[in-house]
């Protein structure tokens, strides 16, 4: 179909300004009458014009997969086969989960050459996201028309959680700066779990380390040096109930989730430990643990298009579930968000996990109520309010040394800093060789 362009309104503009010319000076209407007829011959011919073929192709270079709230450029290759240059107006259709900036495009295409245009586009759910087809509306060649026509451009893309964290993490790794993202390394001479090498003895390292035959051979003093036990197995279990929606910004807690689970077994991976994760609360899904970096890309396909249920948790069935799939023993991570009424499904559940498993339990604690508590009470509606959450807090932190008080691990965190607090839990664990 064909939609008048900015010309043709100034076209009529200037006919409505001659018509009222004409209404004073009658002697010209004939003359007015000329000139409409005139433009109505050119619209008309003009818009013949824009119906013709163009042979216009347009290609979208989309990447297979994208890391939700990250920001990236989507290019388009645009060409045409016309004889005569072309000026024209894109307009992408992009699916809902993404956000875009810079759409309309507007260009000029030589003959014989193409254009490669880009707008940016931003992520902010996981899953699948399909780009239907491309609009595009072709000048005509007097400018009083556009063409408006559509393209099957289709492709589709999947929305990963944001593993671009795994880029910044392993940067910061090779400059020794893990402190930036929260993760502290602390020293440690040669104690571990696992032998590793001898090596000359250092000032400070214990007698204990000493190997001493060794030492006689070469006739000074030789250490021996552990590492960190490998070869172990990480089991995240992961809540997807109905708490998990809520949001402290853009992010709700199970996306936090998800970046945070993502990170750490990269980290553990790299360890040279197992990793798997089963889910509860709405979708179950298993995977079990495996070694090696590749297993990463199973965790980022099994997690990506996972969403929380409107259900509630329940813990005593994946307590048991988990038993069942995983008879080794290993490091299990229950993220949830905890209340006080969970306390009677939650305690039983734990007891039949440690019976096994070294437990640690991560709760994420809203950050909204935090916020909730700063203002200064200044009339009785802020005070009920400020009541309210303060007592709400109370239970949940009854809850929490309940869960203690059995043994448990456990953490009390805001979703933002879920990922270097179970980093670093995780390296004490490690350390410690309570696993």
């Amino acid at each position: 179909m064909i939609l008048p362009a900015r010309r043709s309104f100034y076209l009529i503009a200037t006919h409505l300004a001659l018509a009222i010319f004409v209404s004073f000076f009658p002697r010209w209407l004939g003359l007015w009458y000329g000139l409409l007829g005139l433009s109505f011959i050119g619209w008309l011919v003009d818009g013949l014009f824009a119906l013709r073929k163009h042979d216009l192709t347009i290609e979208r270079f989309l990447p297979n997969s994208l890391p939700v709230g990250i920001q990236r450029n989507l290019r388009l290759r645009v060409r045409h086969t016309h004889t005569q240059a072309l000026t024209v107006m894109i307009y992408d259709h992009y699916p809902p989960s993404i956000q875009v900036q810079g759409l309309p495009l507007k260009l000029s295409l030589p003959v014989g050459e193409y254009a490669e245009p880009s707008y940016s586009i931003r992520p902010v759910e996981r899953g699948k996201a399909s780009f239907p087809r491309i609009q595009v509306r072709v000048l005509s060649p007097w400018q009083l028309w556009w063409h408006d026509h559509s393209l099957a451009v289709e492709a589709e893309v999947r929305i990963y959680p944001n593993f671009a964290a795994l880029a910044q993490y392993a940067l910061l790794a090779t400059d020794h700066h893990l402190s930036h993202l929260g993760i502290m390394k602390r020293q440690r001479r040669g104690e571990g779990q696992d032998f590793h090498q001898l090596r000359e003895y250092r000032a400070g390292d214990s007698l204990r380390q000493i190997d001493w035959k060794a030492s006689a051979r070469m006739h000074k003093a030789i250490s021996r040096e552990y590492q960190d036990e490998r070869d172990q197995d990480i089991i995240f279990l992961i809540d997807c109930g109905h708490r998990m929606q809520a949001k402290d910004g853009e992010l709700s807690h199970f996306d936090h989730t998800l970046n945070a689970v993502l990170l750490m077994a990269y980290v553990a991976l790299k360890q040279g430990d197992a990793v798997g994760l089963a889910t509860f609360g709405g979708t179950e899904r298993w995977l079990p643990a495996k070694k090696g970096q590749l297993s990463l890309n199973q965790i980022l396909n099994t997690l990506y298009d996972l969403q929380p249920s409107l259900q509630a948790p329940d813990y005593s069935q994946a307590a048991s579930q988990l038993l069942i799939r995983h008879k080794k023993r290993a490091l299990v991570i229950l993220i949830s968000n905890l209340r006080d009424e969970d306390t009677d499904d939650l305690l039983p559940a734990l007891n039949l996990l440690r019976k096994r498993h070294l437990l640690l339990l991560a709760s994420m604690r809203e950050q909204a109520l935090d916020l909730a508590l700063e203002p200064t009470v200044g009339h009785l509606e802020v005070a009920i309010e400020q009541a309210a959450i303060q007592h709400y807090l109370h239970l949940r932190q009854q809850t929490l040394e309940r869960v203690r008080a059995t043994g448990t691990l456990c953490l009390d965190v805001p979703p933002t800093e879920l990922s270097s607090q179970l980093i670093n839990r995780y390296l004490e664990i490690k350390r410690s060789g309570v696993l």
